[in-house]
């Protein structure tokens, strides 16, 4: 689903905003899979997911659900944390080995990731590497049905994926209408059992999906909508859901808000935090939503001036000031207030996560250039030179000191 607006004194000329095409958000929607499948008329879907999620019930629900629909499928389950080309390329020689007609992607990012590229492989051959942004993959490919495990990456309803290369320990940003999954199945209880880090790290990562959406460049009345929606919903949910981990109101109002946040920054862009973090990412092996608090703080700060108005906005949505607070008061309380959440939800330092400041120090002017070449800081309310990004990298080590 596209849309597009005209030209209006207060509008862009144009928007144009991609969806799945179905949303079933809700507690038991796993039970509409077979239906779901019918709808497209698919019936010989692959499974794609990890070891764990393998191990602990959520492939059993899956499973059922089709076996109750006699819907013939098959899994894979060798799945990676944070995909790289190889993990990718096993998932695509499986493929090979079937005649499916469509994905179903169960997990967080990691599994969706792997799924997504896989599916363009597997359809228009080449490597990762070919796909790499700013290419822009638009072309069809096997249709993916997204049921997402963690309410954080709203990978379900974007049109991105991110694939490691081993090779150079780059992470790469893939984008086109390829990678956007034709339906998704939203349902909170698959998130009942995570952990508290989990559930910090991947809340925090929605946080920022819908806070850059929001001040970003990019910025559109249609991707506002779900960015506004989304952050007050993890204000308001993501505490308690890492407080305790069964409350599902909690959960539900969080898996929502991952989906609204995902949707907006599809339609619009991140910005400078996802910049760098993909970099601290690909460099140190912490996971992108942690990596994502660890920065999300400091960047802000940096990058408040260039969006006072749009940042003041977020604190109100997020709960972090009252709603008569001037403008530009509201928008300082943004970095306090990620800085107090952080606190609470226990983020680890860079230091804390095991980091060497040698190491880190020796490959900040790479990652500066790296941050810059993967063009999401040129969408950020204040654009940064690569000095300007060093300086940060060094003052999120400091603080962490």
């Amino acid at each position: 689903l596209e849309c597009f607006c005209v030209e209006s004194a207060s509008l862009p000329a144009m928007i144009a905003a991609a969806f799945p095409r179905r949303l079933l958000v809700g507690g038991g929607t796993v039970k509409q899979l077979p239906q779901l499948l019918q709808s497209f008329q698919l019936s010989r879907p692959l499974i794609i997911t990890d070891g764990f999620l393998a191990s602990s019930g959520a492939l059993s629900r899956v499973q059922a659900s089709l076996m109750a629909g006699k819907v013939q499928h098959d899994t894979f389950t060798d799945t990676i944390p944070e995909p790289t080309c190889e993990s990718v390329d096993r998932c695509v020689r499986h493929m090979a080995q079937g005649s499916f007609d469509s994905i179903v992607a169960l997990g967080g990012g990691s599994p969706m990731d792997t799924a997504k590229a896989a599916a363009v492989l597997h359809t228009h051959k080449g490597k990762m590497q070919d796909y790499k942004a700013p290419f822009m993959m638009d072309l069809p490919t096997l249709p993916i049905i997204a049921i997402p495990t963690t309410a954080g990456t709203g990978s379900e309803a974007t049109k991105f994926t991110i694939v490691t290369d081993e090779q150079k320990d780059e992470k790469m940003l893939c984008i086109g209408m390829a990678y956007l999954p034709v339906a998704a199945l939203v349902d909170y209880e698959f998130s009942l059992s995570k952990p508290p880090r989990l559930t910090a790290d991947t809340g925090i990562d929605a946080l920022c999906h819908a806070m850059e959406a929001y001040v970003s460049r990019k910025n559109n009345p249609v991707a506002d909508t779900f960015a506004l929606q989304a952050l007050t919903a993890i204000g308001s949910s993501l505490q308690t859901a890492y407080h305790d981990g069964q409350n599902h109101g909690a959960r539900e109002s969080l898996m929502l808000a991952s989906t609204q946040a995902g949707i907006a920054f599809s339609n619009s862009s991140v910005t400078l935090i996802h910049g760098m973090s993909r970099c601290i990412g690909a460099n140190f092996h912490v996971p992108h939503g942690l990596s994502n608090a660890m920065l999300a703080p400091l960047v802000t700060k940096f990058s408040i001036p260039g969006a006072i108005d749009r940042y003041a906005e977020v604190a109100r949505s997020l709960g972090f000031c009252s709603h008569d607070l001037s403008n530009e008061d509201a928008a300082a309380a943004v970095p306090r207030g990620l800085a107090d959440l952080c606190s609470e939800l226990k983020v680890p330092t860079l230091q804390e996560f095991g980091v060497k400041e040698a190491d880190f120090k020796a490959v900040v002017p790479q990652m500066a250039l790296d941050a810059l070449a993967s063009g999401s800081p040129n969408n950020n309310p204040l654009i940064p030179d690569a000095s300007q990004i060093e300086a940060v990298y060094h003052d999120i080590w400091q603080a962490g000191a």
